[in-house]
């Protein structure tokens, strides 16, 4: 019987070693790729977000209210308009230019709930909920209801983007609030439910006519709501009735029967119904009140 040829010594530690060697590889390049994705979507936040100013907001503002123009469902135009304001939202906060992922709810009708989320550090930290409405009434451009408070809540979210809270920061848009034909209710319930999924709010601030002055009006059917308490500096607080024209018909305030601590954010009254609502504010005005509306979003996250 002849002898079976002997392995060289080198092939057996070679075949012992390789697993090792390709396991080890296989570990660092998965490694390497989460530190670089990582890394990849820390700078994306430092490239993102964008500090209020003067002609950004007064960019957006005539984008809304001229060049869009009139946003329901009253008419074809207004209708195509309001999707188009969506458009614009999603375009501005999603990930090719500030860098959210927006969410989409189905709403009462055919317009969607968008949001976007800085995460929270602390997973038992109350959230901050910031809600706008992207509507506006029949016939009018909505300039104060509510072209400027959206353009400062689009400012906040790109302002806040790079922000690590401690609790979740949702910015919320509405597709109807402004228009009384549309369901406004049911559009209302559809944000208590997203709402009321998770922990209780630390504040849910409703954005509205942010073009009137340099300081914020707070006001809110909950006397005990914290932003109240925050608001040394930046604006003071005034009584419901005054600011409704004593109707329940704001959104803080319908929010506020759904058992939700809602405050209303504005520097002044609701718009009547005989006001034209069709001039553009002044640009440093909107800017200085849209500044102070982000530092009151930071003090609720504390």
């Amino acid at each position: 019987m002849s002898d079976s040829p002997t392995r060289p010594s080198w092939i057996a530690w070679a075949l012992g070693i390789f697993p090792l060697a390709l396991f080890a590889s296989g570990g660092t390049a998965l490694w390497l790729h989460f530190h670089h994705a990582e890394k990849d979507a820390t700078a994306e936040q430092e490239r993102f977000a964008q500090q209020v100013s003067e002609p950004m907001v007064a960019d957006d503002l005539k984008k809304i209210v001229t060049v869009i123009g009139e946003r329901n469902a009253s008419s074809p135009t207004a209708a195509a308009n309001l999707t188009r304001t969506a458009s614009m939202i999603e375009g501005l906060l999603g990930p090719t230019n500030t860098g959210y992922q927006v969410q989409k709810t189905t709403g009462p009708s055919e317009w969607p709930l968008l949001q976007v989320t800085l995460s929270g550090t602390k997973t038992d930290a109350p959230p901050v909920w910031v809600i706008t409405s992207y509507d506006s009434r029949a016939g009018s451009p909505g300039v104060e209801a509510n072209a400027t408070g959206l353009a400062a809540t689009l400012a906040a979210a790109q302002a806040l983007a790079r922000e690590k809270p401690g609790g979740a920061l949702h910015f919320v848009f509405l597709p109807h609030v402004n228009d009384p034909d549309s369901p406004v209710i049911e559009t209302a319930a559809r944000l208590q439910q997203a709402i009321k999924a998770g922990p209780r709010p630390a504040a849910v601030l409703c954005i509205e006519a942010m073009g009137a002055g340099d300081l914020l009006w707070l006001s809110s059917r909950d006397t005990t709501a914290r932003p109240l308490s925050l608001v040394a500096s930046l604006g003071s607080i005034h009584g419901a009735e005054t600011i409704c024209l004593s109707d329940d018909v704001d959104l803080a305030s319908s929010l506020f029967e759904m058992e939700l601590p809602a405050v209303r954010v504005a520097t002044r009254a609701m718009i009547s119904q005989e006001e034209q609502d069709a001039s553009l504010p002044d640009s440093r005005t909107l800017a200085v009140s849209t500044g102070r509306l982000i530092e009151l979003i930071r003090r609720c996250l504390k």
